[in-house]
């Protein structure tokens, strides 16, 4: 594993095998990677990139990972959405692209993957700012998805509006804090969202100086004193980017959990 955790960033990964689009937008499009070997059709994986919403971060970043899960046999789809500094994201775009393509993207990687992607609800693994919209997208449309493993998520909008999460990374998102557009955050905060229907799993690594550690376990805790189906895996020693990263210790963790909840699922 490189010394710096960040250099999955841009870590070179092999190009897609397919890429889709679910709106007319450059950015309302998913990047495909075809399952290895053969086997049963399974769900599709959707893959949920982080960054804080922001558009100098793109789906390319997951490229390794999502090369590692498609290399272990299951099929994946890396979902692009608008983002903030762009036309047309934040409010409310950002939110309803994923939405959108996480309810069409079954059938799209079905028709693009014949034999090897049911239409069931996918399970979706969202990092960072992924992870929030994974939670938010299980919170406002439960039957699009199967099941959620939520990456170091930005679980508590109103919390990461007071931190001051990446600079202002929250207010770019909704336009203000929670004082200006209560109705934002009580529509986007997965937090106010609860209880969560869906299976959801959240891992976070308790050294991560990007999204605090304590925020997901203040979120797992409220969300399951709710009734959530939920839990929380903390990882002792690991940072923010371990967890999208397969050459890191972390890794074998991400993998184990998502084979419960395929299992499951």
């Amino acid at each position: 594993m490189s010394a710096d955790p960040r250099a999955v960033l841009t870590r070179p990964a092999p190009e897609p095998d397919r890429t889709v689009a679910y709106g007319e937008h450059p950015d309302q499009v998913a990047d495909l990677r075809f399952p290895a070997g053969t086997g049963p059709a399974r769900p599709l994986v959707v893959v949920l990139h982080g960054g804080f919403w922001r558009f100098e971060y793109d789906r390319r970043h997951t490229g390794p990972l999502a090369a590692a899960l498609a290399a272990g046999g299951y099929p994946v789809a890396q979902l692009e959405y608008r983002r903030t500094g762009q036309p047309g994201g934040g409010w409310p775009g950002t939110l309803t692209d994923v939405l959108t393509g996480v309810a069409e993207l079954p059938a799209l990687a079905a028709e693009a993957l014949p034999g090897r992607v049911t239409l069931a609800p996918p399970i979706l693994i969202g990092h960072s700012a992924g992870g929030h919209l994974a939670l938010y997208t299980a919170a406002t449309a439960p039957t699009t998805v199967g099941a959620v493993l939520a990456l170091a998520p930005v679980a508590d909008l109103a919390e990461a509006y007071r931190r001051n999460l990446d600079s202002g990374a929250v207010a770019a998102l909704l336009g203000g804090g929670p004082e200006e557009v209560p109705d934002r955050y009580a529509a986007a905060d997965p937090r106010v969202l609860v209880p969560v229907r869906t299976r959801t799993v959240v891992l976070h690594g308790s050294e991560d100086q990007q999204v605090p550690a304590e925020m997901s376990r203040d979120f797992v805790a409220e969300a399951g004193a709710a009734g959530s189906d939920i839990s929380l895996v903390e990882l002792p020693g690991c940072e923010h980017f371990g967890l999208i990263d397969p050459e890191s210790a972390a890794w074998p963790r991400v993998l184990a959990v998502l084979r419960s909840l395929h299992d499951d699922h």
